[in-house]
């Protein structure tokens, strides 16, 4: 059967995209060029990357949504979104290798009157100077006469009652009737659609979010790193200031920042933007030298150290552990000669450069055992209380622990 909706690039935004247009009553098709993920997926098997919950997938698969190697299934849909993933390059700007891959799949199968829309994390001008010459090259048809081409934010799982639904959509179009047609299509997703000026309008919109995050970071990371230095309750802080009504947006600290989208900076020309990525990126080596300090003042080396890392995905309760800064405290701690064990609720095997690090099955027993227990996630599972009591030495980095009962960020 046809589907109407075909998602493309297996990114952090394409399964809940494909999850949206699902819930909407959308017959949805994720193409997948490697059969054997295809057919995880279609099992109910979600991808490592932690985008999608393993019931949230099976409710999909049995909602109708399928995924499918065969490309021969973008010939036969109406509106193809690409979604591919755009890891930041050795530059630190986007990659857009597989945003390419994807249009250069979806162009000799295109079909007139076609929706295309690009949701991936780009620079400004990237959806027309990029990915639209890919596709009147490959399709022989031409954007804004033969088939549709726009641009939409991506957007990650909703939280809230209001579900998908609540979840504004931003679109800019190559034309004003492209913009129409997508407005049309994000009309069946949510209550509301948000037409930009143009396609660099829309594309900015994402780049405004994303720089606007890191900054925040940058930010409450900094500050974390003065409060330490002064004497200074930081947590307590954070308390009072968010006591304020209107609450004036304060975020909270961590190891380091992490999530599918990396500070977008065209040109490097966003200064602010650069400094935010500079503070951010030095938040886990940060966290390794307070890791190493709390240990001296207890008469211990951090070579042969026993150190228990417990939450080493992104984000909680998600299983993505590739993304976060757990990797890269690891491999410090690794480099210094300590002796690590993790613990995640919803990681079975990790591997941080390669390194296989063991799982400590028992997370309270181990934490008693360990010289350094370092909470770098707070999963819900987690019992904060019994920790603290268990622990020899326990380093928060999240704020998650009571005042007092470990030594946080």
């Amino acid at each position: 059967m046809p589907a109407d909706l075909a998602v493309l690039g297996l990114g952090p935004m394409a399964l809940p995209a494909a999850r949206a247009a699902t819930a909407a009553g959308v017959h949805t098709v994720a193409f997948v060029p490697d059969a054997r993920t295809a057919a995880g997926l279609n099992a109910g098997r979600p991808p490592v990357d932690g985008s999608l919950t393993a019931p949230a997938l099976r409710r999909m698969v049995a909602g109708g949504f399928r995924a499918a190697s065969d490309p021969g299934v973008l010939s036969r849909v109406r509106t193809a979104l690409i979604c591919a993933p755009t890891p930041p390059d050795d530059r630190g700007a986007p990659d857009l290798d597989a945003v390419r891959a994807a249009a250069t799949a979806l162009a000799p199968r295109l079909r007139p009157r076609t929706l295309v829309v690009l949701e991936s994390t780009v620079p400004p001008g990237t959806t027309e100077g990029v990915l639209r010459p890919v596709l009147e090259r490959g399709s022989g048809l031409r954007a804004g006469r033969d088939f549709q081409l726009a641009y939409a934010p991506g957007r990650a799982e909703p939280v809230g009652p209001g579900g998908h639904a609540g979840v504004p959509r931003v679109i800019g179009g190559l034309t004003p009737d492209c913009t129409e047609a997508a407005a049309a299509f994000y009309g069946r997703l949510t209550d509301k659609v948000v037409r930009a000026r143009g396609l660099r309008e829309a594309e900015t919109v994402k780049v405004l979010e994303t720089n606007a995050q890191h900054v925040n970071m940058a930010l409450i990371n900094e500050m974390a790193v003065f409060c330490h230095e002064l004497g200074i309750d930081l947590w307590d802080v954070v308390r009072c200031a968010e006591a304020r009504a209107p609450a004036p947006g304060v975020r909270r600290p961590g190891p380091g920042v992490a999530g599918p989208d990396a500070p977008v900076n065209p040109g490097n020309r966003l200064r602010l933007v650069g400094l935010a990525r500079e503070l951010n990126e030095r938040m886990p080596g940060y966290v390794t030298e307070r890791a190493t300090t709390l240990l001296n003042e207890h008469g211990k080396s951090a070579r042969g150290a026993r150190i228990l890392l417990l939450g080493v995905t992104h984000r909680p309760e998600l299983p993505a552990p590739a993304r976060g800064p757990a990797r890269e405290v690891a491999c410090r701690l690794l480099s210094l000669g300590a002796q690590l064990s993790f613990h995640d609720p919803y990681v079975s095997d990790w591997r941080p450069a390669g390194r296989p690090v063991p799982r400590a099955d028992a997370p309270y027993e181990s934490a008693a055992a360990a010289d350094l227990t370092l909470l770098l996630h707070h999963h819900g599972t987690y019992d904060l209380q019994g920790l603290a009591a268990k622990a020899q030495l326990l380093f928060d980095t999240r704020g998650a622990t009571p005042a007092g009962a470990a030594h946080r960020l």
